[in-house]
């Protein structure tokens, strides 16, 4: 007789066979957006919500990784065939990012999951933990926070403007070559010369229209951080950073997320940029399970307030 997690499998399978008469397996969303995912494994959820300039593909090496132990989901968000690329630029927002993960999980049934979000994936992953923590057994923000402080907010507003123009006006094929050569993205050409060609290609392959309205709808006008600054100090949700020392824009909300939030944790990847699950596969992943290991055996509570002294070398001035 097989077994429940064969059993469980066999039923997944059998779903996605009967959607739209497609082998391919699709979650819907509030609005009707088809979002293509894929799953490998069993064991506790744990799902990979990927940054801007990837797609589901993005996580193959946590995937081929985590699912000896885990029950791995990746999905492409909307405007990233193979998933659906909504017209309307009203369908593109941060809410939208926040929401669809919570349809995938809904999807699948899954009431909890662990979730791993990179850079615009990190955002999205923030702000599920924010409307619905119930859904979270923890959350990995990695490269999250690029344009997010005050003083650059602005900037950041009027490059991604820029770059949803330069998309618009000349495609993915054109604009994945700028794109791909950021300066936190140099550090994979030179680690991993063929992965980083693998991703530049990846790139190049996405929707003009889905990238463009992305950057538009979504990149542009997100929040600040520091905006929601006594929300995310609510968080009560384990929750680990990370951040290559390379990803200027990303370091110093970094570390203002691991003050903020009482269960954070912050590892610094040395020498690294902003894809750190491509560059430092190794490391990025074994930080992670280290995490969920912890989270799984209730040994990542709140900081230690003794951790946080209002001097500098821990001891009054007037002893």
């Amino acid at each position: 007789m097989p077994n429940r997690a064969s059993q469980d499998n066999a039923l997944r399978l059998g779903q996605r066979q009967r959607i739209g008469g497609s082998h391919m397996p699709y979650a819907t969303t509030k609005d009707n957006v088809k979002l293509y995912f894929e799953e490998t494994g069993s064991g506790a959820p744990l799902l990979f919500v990927h940054e801007y300039a990837a797609d589901h593909r993005n996580w193959e090496t946590q995937v081929r990784f985590f699912s000896r132990l885990y029950r791995c989901i990746t999905f492409s968000a909307r405007g990233y065939p193979p998933s659906e690329v909504p017209e309307n630029p009203n369908s593109y927002s941060q809410e939208h990012a926040r929401d669809d993960v919570i349809a995938v999980l809904d999807y699948l049934k899954i009431d909890k999951a662990h979730i791993v979000g990179l850079s615009q994936g990190g955002f999205a992953t923030l702000h599920v933990a924010l409307a619905y923590p119930q859904r979270a057994r923890s959350i990995t923000l990695a490269g999250a926070g690029s344009g997010a402080q005050p003083a650059v907010r602005d900037q950041f507003r009027k490059e991604a403007l820029a770059m949803a123009d330069l998309i618009q006006q000349n495609g993915m094929e054109v604009a994945a070559q700028r794109y791909a050569l950021g300066a936190a993205r140099v550090q994979l050409q030179n680690k991993d010369p063929r992965g980083w060609q693998e991703f530049a290609n990846q790139l190049a392959q996405h929707s003009t229209l889905g990238s463009a309205l992305t950057m538009r709808g979504y990149q542009a006008k997100r929040p600040s951080l520091w905006d929601l600054e006594e929300q995310i100090k609510r968080i009560d949700v384990p929750t680990l950073i990370i951040t290559g020392d390379e990803d200027e824009p990303c370091i110093e909300p970094s570390v203002w997320l691991k003050r903020m939030i009482p269960r954070a944790g912050l590892c610094v990847m040395p020498r690294a940029g902003h894809a750190i699950n491509l560059e430092e596969p190794d490391a990025f992943n074994q930080a992670i399970v280290r995490f969920l290991h912890a989270v799984e055996n209730d040994k990542w509570g709140p900081r230690d307030p003794r951790a946080a002294p209002g001097t500098l070398l821990g001891v009054g001035a007037n002893r």
